[in-house]
């Protein structure tokens, strides 16, 4: 486990689950019957195949409780609460090309390709849509079989 100051534990907890909650608080005054809240989560609250990642996945498990504890409180009013959990995904988070961390994390993978952006945005246009209006409490995983 890596060593972590107050200011890193406090920053990312701010990042990764206050400012959600908070955000969440906000928007739910403002929704009606199908509304819908979706959280950005990571493959990482459910599984840590790594070494010094522990800070970041306690913020992203963190998210789990309180999606599926949002889900329960809001559904009676019409409102839907998900999480969608990207894996190794190509931004400025994941590891370039090439390198043995980024080859690590694909071993991983069933399908051996890291997603886009685009890719995760599908999902979520999914989630956000008419379409899902019976899903709610759930972690959508989009990670291109990380997690299996």
């Amino acid at each position: 486990m890596g060593e972590f100051t107050l200011e890193e534990i406090n920053e990312t907890l701010d990042v990764n689950v206050r400012a959600p909650f908070l955000a969440s608080q906000a928007a739910i005054r403002h929704l009606t019957k199908g509304g819908r809240i979706i959280n950005i989560g990571s493959t990482v609250a459910t599984r840590m195949p790594r070494t010094t990642g522990s800070l970041y996945a306690t913020s992203k498990a963190a998210l789990v409780g309180m999606t599926k504890g949002m889900a329960r409180d809001l559904g009676p009013h019409g409102i839907t609460v998900n999480m969608v959990n990207p894996g190794p995904t190509r931004t400025g988070m994941l590891a370039p090309d090439g390198s043995e961390v980024a080859e690590a994390i694909r071993s991983f993978m069933a399908t051996k390709e890291f997603a886009h952006p685009n890719d995760i945005a599908g999902l979520v246009a999914y989630v956000a849509s008419p379409a899902s209006q019976f899903v709610t409490g759930a972690l959508l995983n989009i990670d291109g079989g990380y997690t299996v």
